[in-house]
């Protein structure tokens, strides 16, 4: 298994999992690429393995999960016992912890102005994470013109409702869509 974000994309719709019962239907779909955003320290063991299982591909969104601290001891006890493949957050000294944990690191940008699009690529120019989420999804000029500006792959998300807004997402030069809506979750790209 490749370590790049790019190496472990087959399915460029990536199941983003906010619900538990949401996973039985991430493991049906051709997403192999799963953002778990939900659970606690002691549901999120048997939700990893049971999508490792699956042969997905996991990341913990550490925004999400409950009564695991957000510090160096925390990603360590996930790096060590629960064994993701790695991590997604909107904090960037997370990202440098995973990154010391050998976890493919995401970071999570929320991009509502010009301002926040100068903060996140400074940000991200400090932590060196794997790959960028970034929200909203909807709006290819902007993933368009951040794929100019970082050399890291791009994962947008958020709002996305269509098979045509993952797909001008795409055409902008997204690497996958991360989306919460499982009737995307099998349009076979």
């Amino acid at each position: 298994m490749g370590n790049s974000m790019v190496d472990l994309v087959e399915s460029q719709v990536i199941s983003a999992i906010n619900k538990p019962e949401l996973i039985d239907d991430a493991i049906r779909s051709q997403s192999n690429v799963a953002f778990l955003l939900t659970g606690d320290i002691l549901s999120l063991p048997k939700y990893i393995q049971r999508l490792k299982d699956a042969d997905m591909h996991v990341f913990v969104h550490l925004d999400f999960i409950e009564g695991i601290s957000n510090d160096k001891s925390g990603i360590k006890y996930i790096a060590r016992v629960l064994k993701p493949v790695g991590i997604i957050t909107t904090k960037s000294h997370l990202i440098r912890f995973a990154k010391e944990e050998g976890m493919v690191t995401i970071q999570r940008l929320f991009l509502i102005d010009n301002s926040a699009i100068k903060k996140g690529i400074s940000m991200v120019e400090k932590s060196k994470p794997d790959a960028l989420e970034i929200l909203p999804g909807i709006m290819p000029r902007v993933i368009y013109d951040l794929t100019e500006k970082v050399s890291l792959p791009l994962i947008a998300g958020g709002l996305i409702q269509t098979e045509e807004e993952i797909l001008s997402s795409l055409r902008a030069g997204a690497l996958a869509i991360s989306v919460g809506s499982t009737n995307l979750w099998n349009l076979n790209l």
